[in-house]
């Protein structure tokens, strides 16, 4: 269950959770008998009693009891955890109440098919598990849902039964823990996996749905080409702070990605193709049959032509290995139908290994770089060929076009699909590919063209019936997905782009351009963006870091906006910081230009601020009226990118700098100035939220978050990140992800027709401001003014143990110093929620409350908190991550590990917490936390058992580790603790 994204939760069925949880548990409990022995489930059992009686004798005050209890857990350990998931307003229910509201049908219509909604996934670490685990997980998952149908007979159940011991087994017997760090081209792998098993089907699905409820409640379904959501990435793009992340990654995880494109598709065309074997066509498509057959025929005279001439010229003097087995199989074994992607075992750099692409053809042997060009050549072009064999398997294309025409044309399909297959294996492999553009497919247009030809003629025979089954589901796959399947984003940091332009003018004695004000840069900017000539001189020599940068510009050049998304900026804080990327990337074009004697692919990429700290978040909206302001670049945005302005706003570090309520007030404001300062000059915008799994990364449920944004900042589009674990927890099952893709389209659209109320009167953002500033300066005067706190940081939290576990490829700080302020957000969070104590999400909140309600505005809050949905979800996302907090594990932490000197600081904190817990109830009218969710409570607590004996047991190994900090076993012993803690308290950072 995804606590922080609880957008399903007062839907679920307690009868059928029990009962999971008590199947899994027998089994779990007979599996450990026969693993371990019963002596070893005996004492497991005891620990978790004696862990739980500790905690509730702690509660009780009864602590000598407790402690006396706890010194018995201390040299024990124990295992795992467990899961579920959520759900909210279907398209149907959502379109009915909008109509019933007074939207027209047509208002409706427009709008939903206008939606553009973009979900970026991340590669920030936050997924604790093994993507092995993950998929056993989900493996269990698809096992008991199963096991709920009424018509399983007893045999089936039995087998059913079995299968949930295998995999229960295999879990018990997989180490927890990655023994190595993810590559940036294994986590976006990670990502085209999320795709491959489980949006591919959802989507689908999902436009279905979409498209029988404004059928029903409209008179119109949804176009077939139209789709209110697309998928982004970062992975792989994401280099901010990450230097493993380099421009030749960007290259081959946009190349890899488009190779896991057509695979898909060549898998779907195929299904497809044994479907439709109607000969009823229409005259356009009999005609197109006809002529692919006739092309047919003179190839296979000029093939038969070919092969008698080239038998006598240069073929290669040996064959290559396992040569004589059909191209569908390697090492004897079948290799067909494909489920992974090219290079299961490429090193970093992300090349796909040279014996395992395309259909399992050797290809080490053929692409030897001391053969000649010509010679590789050939190869390249007979192994591209079908072969014999491969000819006796395939049925015989119909010598009349009347014969199964569909089948001819999506036969043809399948050929340009292979062929652009092959086409990326070679461009991964750097070998020279000079195919005819119209022999592969390049953009979903030119594949969506014979498939639309396809089903219009199944319309026009009366078949429409056949034309919106699998067809249907193909074309919307197509127009979701595209050639790429998730857009790549890049992002970096201002501060490289200033160190970049630096090296460049003082090259040109111009002078250290990050010493020049605002003022000139952008004179200078502007004037450079204008001109004719590049900027970059032809003989310069950079550093690595510099050549890195223009590299990277170099690449998106090469690969355009048919491919990368946008280029963020993190750091954001002037207009210069995106005039800057808008003048590498004009210099890269002109470069690749000459070079590749061609036009570039695509556009320029779309460049998007990011604000992150407090303080850009309030100059943001001066940002953008500047940037808007010259003439240049308003013309730019209007002329390439449909006068369409992008900006993000970063939940994390403003969280990180001046507490979780602070941020979110600031967010809201600067929200509000973007979309005043674009709507001033008549510019569109699209605000992309940089939103983390947890409260205090700007977590929570989806609906709650887009229904409480300021009004007029979601006119119909959105961009949002998920990150880490949420991916896995939202979008990981088909069935789960249809229901978040439904909530995203439904929260959106309703955000668009119905917004958000602001606030009643002037007061109340008045009273807001005072709160605000009341708890940043709480928070502020404990995190970077108290001298004590840093070391209480390091010694109650296992934040610097953290660093052990490889759950993503970039380092956990900025820069190599040791305080809070380069320390990047995620361990921030991380750290406190291991210690339950989750203090990101609330400090500051008790002190901002209190001091309001002392002043007499108790009344004012709470009808701010029943009329205001910003502030009502504000406060009751500060409840929900209450609810998981708890002080007793919290100050065992404390008097375990802390040394006696900072104990005071801890009792202080705990003293906060209960503040913040008291005033949020006397604003939320609650008597006890979560009340308004008991769902959520009630899930919460039936992982207590099990959560609270994993706490108990990382004390102690922390304190041993410690002590013996080069103990492998312990270690081991301590992550394993972490990712138990993780996954019950369903969050990391």
């Amino acid at each position: 269950m995804t606590d922080t994204t609880d957008d399903i939760a007062e839907e679920i069925s307690f009868q059928s959770f029990d009962d999971d949880c008590r199947l899994l548990g027998n089994l779990l409990n007979d599996i450990l008998h026969r693993e371990v022995g019963t002596t070893f489930v005996d004492k497991l059992e005891r620990i978790r009693v004696l862990a739980q009686s500790a905690c509730n004798m702690r509660q009780a005050g009864i602590v000598n009891m407790a402690e006396l209890l706890e010194k018995q857990l201390a040299s024990e350990l124990v295992r795992k955890g467990g899961n579920m998931a959520q759900i909210s307003k279907s398209c149907d229910d959502v379109f009915n109440q909008l109509v019933q509201g007074g939207v027209s049908p047509d208002d409706l219509y427009n709008t939903v098919c206008k939606q553009e909604v973009e979900i970026v996934l991340t590669a920030h670490p936050t997924q604790i598990n093994r993507r092995t685990l993950q998929y056993k997980h989900i493996r269990i998952a698809h096992l008991l849902d199963y096991n709920d149908r009424p018509d399983l007979s007893p045999e089936d159940r039995e087998m059913l039964i079995e299968d949930l011991v295998r995999e229960i087994t295999s879990i018990w017997q997989t180490d927890e823990l990655r023994r190595q760090k993810p590559t940036p081209v294994d986590e976006a792998r990670a990502g085209l996996n999320i795709v491959e098993q489980s949006l591919w089907k959802a989507v689908p699905h999902y436009l279905r749905r979409v498209s029988n409820a404004l059928k029903k409640h409209t008179g119109k379904p949804l176009p077939l080409t139209c789709t209110p959501i697309k998928f982004g990435t970062w992975m792989g793009g994401d280099r901010d702070g990450n230097p493993n992340v380099t421009a030749k990654v960007t290259k081959d995880v946009s190349l890899l990605s488009r190779w896991m494109a057509i695979d898909l598709y060549i898998r779907e065309v195929d299904s497809l193709r044994f479907e439709l074997s109607m000969n009823r066509c229409s005259d356009t498509l009999s005609r197109l049959a006809h002529e692919i057959l006739e092309e047919v025929k003179d190839e296979n005279r000029h093939e038969s032509w070919n092969q008698s001439m080239n038998r006598s010229q240069s073929l290669p003097t040996q064959l290559p290995a396992r040569a004589h087995l059909p191209s569908f199989a390697a090492n004897g074994e079948s290799q067909h139908p494909r489920l992974d992607i090219p290079g299961p075992d490429h090193k970093d750099g992300g090349t796909p290994s040279s014996s395992t692409l395309g259909n399992g053809n050797p290809t080490s042997p053929s692409f030897n770089s001391s053969q000649p060009f010509s010679q590789r050549k050939l190869l390249t072009e007979t192994q591209t060929g079908k072969s014999s064999f491969q000819k006796l398997l395939e049925p015989q294309l119909p010598q009349l076009p009347g014969i199964a025409p569909y089948r001819v044309v999506l036969g043809n399909v399948k050929d340009k699909l292979e062929r652009s297959r092959r086409r990326l294996e070679l461009l991964l492999e750097d070998v020279a590919c000079d195919y005819h553009p119209l022999d592969y497919y390049e953009t979903a247009e030119q594949l969506l063209e014979p498939l639309l030809l396809c089903y219009e003629s199944l319309q026009s025979c009366g078949s429409g019936v056949l034309a919106d089954g699998r067809l249907a589901d193909l074309i919307r796959r197509v127009a979701t997905f595209g050639m790429v399947l998730m857009k790549l984003d890049l992002r970096q940091e201002s501060g490289r782009h200033a160190e970049t332009l630096d090296a460049i003018t003082m090259y040109l004695d111009m002078g250290t351009y990050s010493e020049w004000d605002e003022e000139k840069k952008l004179d200078f900017l502007t004037r450079e963006l204008k001109g004719k000539r590049p900027l970059v001189p032809v003989n310069m020599e950079f550093s690595s870091d510099v050549k890195e940068v223009l590299d990277t510009f170099r690449i998106a050049a090469e690969l355009g906006s048919d491919s990368l998304g946008a280029y963020v900026i993190s750091m954001a804080s002037s207009a210069s910081d995106v005039l800057a990327v808008e003048l590498f990337q004009k210099d890269a074009r002109l470069a690749a230009i000459g070079e590749l004697g061609r036009a570039c692919p695509g556009g320029t990429l779309r460049v998007v601020p990011l604000f992150e700290t407090v303080k850009d978040l309030r100059g943001a909206g001066s940002v953008i009226r500047k940037l808007l302001s010259i003439d240049w670049y308003r013309e730019h945005i209007i002329k390439n990118h449909n006068g369409h302005q992008e900006v993000m706003v970063g939940y994390s570090d403003s969280g990180k700098d001046a507490g979780r309520f602070t941020a979110a007030w600031e967010l809201y404001k600067a929200q509000e100035d973007v979309v005043a300062a674009c709507n001033d000059y008549g510019i569109k915008v699209t605000l992309f939220h940089g939103r983390g799994g947890s409260i205090g990364r700007g977590g929570g449920p989806t609906y709650l978050a887009i229904q409480s944004q300021p009004p007029g900042s979601v006119m119909g589009t959105l961009r949002s990140t998920e990150q880490g674990e949420m991916v896995e927890a939202k979008f990981g099952l088909p069935q789960i992800a249809v229901r978040q893709l439904e909530i995203y389209t439904t929260a959106v659209l309703l955000a668009t027709l119905r917004p958000p109320l602001p606030p009643r009167d002037e007061n109340w953002r008045n009273l807001m401001e005072e709160i605000s500033e009341i708890s940043c300066q709480c928070y502020r005067n404990v995190v970077y003014e108290n001298p004590q706190f840093l070391s209480y940081f390091h010694e109650a939290t296992p934040e610097a143990e953290l660093g052990f576990l490889n759950i993503g490829s970039r380092p956990a700080r900025r820069k190599n110093t040791r305080g809070i302020g380069h320390l990047r957000a995620i361990p921030w969070v991380f750290a406190w929620t291991q210690t339950r104590f989750v203090l990101p999400a609330w400090l500051g909140v008790g002190a901002g409350l209190k001091g309001a309600c002392e002043k007499g505005h108790s009344e004012e809050l709470k009808a701010m908190y029943k009329e205001w949905p910003f502030f009502q979800s504000t406060i009751d996302l500060i409840e929900m991550v209450l609810g998981k907090a708890d002080t007793t594990i919290a100050k065992y932490y404390d008097e375990a590990l802390v040394s006696e000197e900072r104990q005071e600081l801890g009792r202080e904190l705990r003293n906060e917490l209960l503040t913040a817990e008291k005033f949020v109830l006397v604003i939320s009218g609650h008597e006890k936390l979560q009340q308004n969710n008991r769902s959520l409570r009630r899930l919460v607590e039936n992982r207590l058992p099990f959560l609270n004996p994993m706490n108990l047991l990382q004390v102690e190994i922390l304190k041993r580790l410690r002590r013996d900090d080069d103990n492998l076993k312990l270690r081991d012993a301590l992550l394993i603790t972490v990712n138990g803690i993780a996954a019950g308290m369903r969050n990391t950072g």
